[in-house]
């Protein structure tokens, strides 16, 4: 897989793709990263990629012009399954769609700031808008990393026990039941029995119910799902 993140911050990727599972499966080469500074496509003298919004009103907004620049030219160079923009207003980032797009090709991640982005660009030049969760954050880079961790963690690979992200939560609408390791007793609090029995039927039925419960407890929107 290959992921191509625009944005104007490119040095605040340094340390979320350098460290543990992303660092990982870029070492595996199961996944590139290639980061492009959109300022490098603007045409003005500064290499400004904002202005004043038409119309007045607080903030500025990103320019179509740099935008459409580093997305034509990455474009001509391959084919993407998404462009994909990340904005408060987008679809729900889920489970679901992080299953979905780890089988991609090739994916282009836009960064917004400031106010906004022309909504050209939005209307012409992206196929798909996600949303990490109902909050404003001051950019889209930290929305960034987390969609690719949520993508690149379930490809074929990346992870030691490839049935890992099988029983994570939201795999199944549940949320992932209690894990417990050693000790067996700590300051008086035990493990359950069941999980030092070694019947594996039994364990399993107990982390479905488990799931159950804490789903209905925690999640019930899920399970009217």
């Amino acid at each position: 897989m290959r992921v191509d993140i625009l944005t104007i911050f490119p040095e605040m990727f340094t340390g979320p793709f350098d460290h543990s599972i992303i660092k990982r499966a870029i070492k595996k080469n199961l996944v590139e990263i290639h980061l492009s500074n959109i300022r490098d496509y603007s045409s003005k003298k500064h290499k400004n990629v904002d202005d004043y919004a038409f119309g007045g009103g607080a903030g500025m907004v990103m320019m179509i012009e740099p935008i459409d620049n580093c997305i034509t030219s990455l474009s001509k160079e391959r084919d993407y399954d998404e462009i994909i923009f990340l904005t408060p207003d987008g679809a729900q980032l889920t489970q679901k769609m992080a299953n979905h797009y780890s089988m991609s090709g090739n994916l282009m991640i836009l960064c917004g700031h400031y106010k906004g982005i022309d909504e050209r660009i939005r209307e012409n030049l992206i196929t798909k808008e996600i949303s990490i969760g109902n909050y404003v954050l001051s950019g889209g880079e930290i929305a960034a990393a987390v969609l690719c961790d949520s993508i690149i963690r379930l490809i074929p690979g990346v992870l030691g026990d490839e049935t890992s992200a099988l029983s994570d939560s939201y795999q199944d609408n549940l949320l992932a039941p209690p894990v417990y390791t050693r000790p067996y007793e700590y300051k008086g609090l035990k493990v359950p029995e069941i999980l030092l029995s070694g019947d594996e039927k039994k364990i399993n039925k107990w982390r479905h119910e488990k799931a159950m419960e804490r789903t209905l407890e925690r999640r019930p929107d899920l399970l009217e799902e």
